[in-house]
Order: structure tokens, then C-alpha cells, then sequence
């Protein structure tokens, strides 16, 4: 027979197949649960192959140097302006060229107060400026 008694004098050639039976049933509920996740589509935008190239971009305008110093004066290209005639300066600025932009590069003072950088950002933001820069001068 292929039993053994256990006091036999050679190795039991037995398998005990209840842990591979386990196991098998693990993965089987694994495979059911996982099986209609993966029936599900999933929606990917993937960039596509672009036929005719972008034409070439014209060169920028140049830049915009807005500084704020430790008194809260606010420089427009080492011009002094008032915090209320900005939004109007670079509404102007964009109307130019809106797909043309120039960069707004702004300086502002450590010993500056936030409050007036909250309002240099509020009116790029409403004069929709798309490219805006810090800098910080040493």
C-alpha cells in the first residue's frame, strides 16, 4: 500500500496536499474578486503624433522687472508707479499680444509688507499674466 504507519524504517513518500489545496482556493477567490475590476475600461488621453509641427515661436518681448522695496514702492522697470495703476499697465501689456506675453519678474523686499505683493499678484492675476517670475536681487 502507499500508506505508511509511521514506524516504518523509510521516509514517508507521502505529500500532504492540504496546504497546496489552500492555497490554490486563496488564489482562486483572488482571481474571482480581481476579474471584473479588470473588465472595466479605463479612459487614457495619450498624447497623439502631431502631423504638421507647431510653427515657430516668435521671440518673447522683454521682460517686465517689477520691484518692491523695504518702504512698499513698487518700481515698474526702475520707474515708480502707483499700486493702482497696475492692473491698467498690464492689461495693456497683454493686450499687446496675449499669446506673446512678456515675463513679470517681481523683486520684492524682505522688509516688505505682504500686503502689497497681495496686491501686485491680485492685479497679474486680473490682467490675466500668464508668465510670472520672483526674483530676488542681492
Amino acid at each position: 500500500m502507499a500508506f505508511s504507519s509511521g514506524s516504518g524504517k523509510g521516509p514517508m513518500a507521502d505529500i500532504n496536499v492540504t496546504p497546496l489545496v489552500d492555497v490554490m482556493l486563496v488564489l482562486l477567490i483572488i482571481f474571482i474578486v480581481t476579474a471584473p475590476i479588470m473588465t472595466y475600461p479605463i479612459d487614457v488621453a495619450l498624447p497623439q503624433r502631431v502631423i504638421n509641427p507647431p510653427p515657430q515661436l516668435r521671440e518673447p518681448p522683454p521682460p517686465i522687472d517689477l520691484r518692491i522695496d523695504s518702504t512698499n514702492q513698487v518700481f515698474w522697470n526702475n520707474g515708480p508707479v502707483a499700486v493702482a495703476t497696475l492692473q491698467q499697465m498690464m492689461e495693456t501689456e497683454v493686450q499687446r499680444d496675449p499669446t506673446n506675453q512678456p515675463e513679470l519678474r517681481i523683486d520684492a523686499s524682505s522688509d516688505s509688507e505682504y500686503e502689497t505683493m497681495a496686491k501686485v499678484l491680485a492685479a497679474a492675476k486680473n490682467a490675466q499674466m500668464m508668465k510670472i517670475n520672483f526674483v530676488q536681487q542681492q
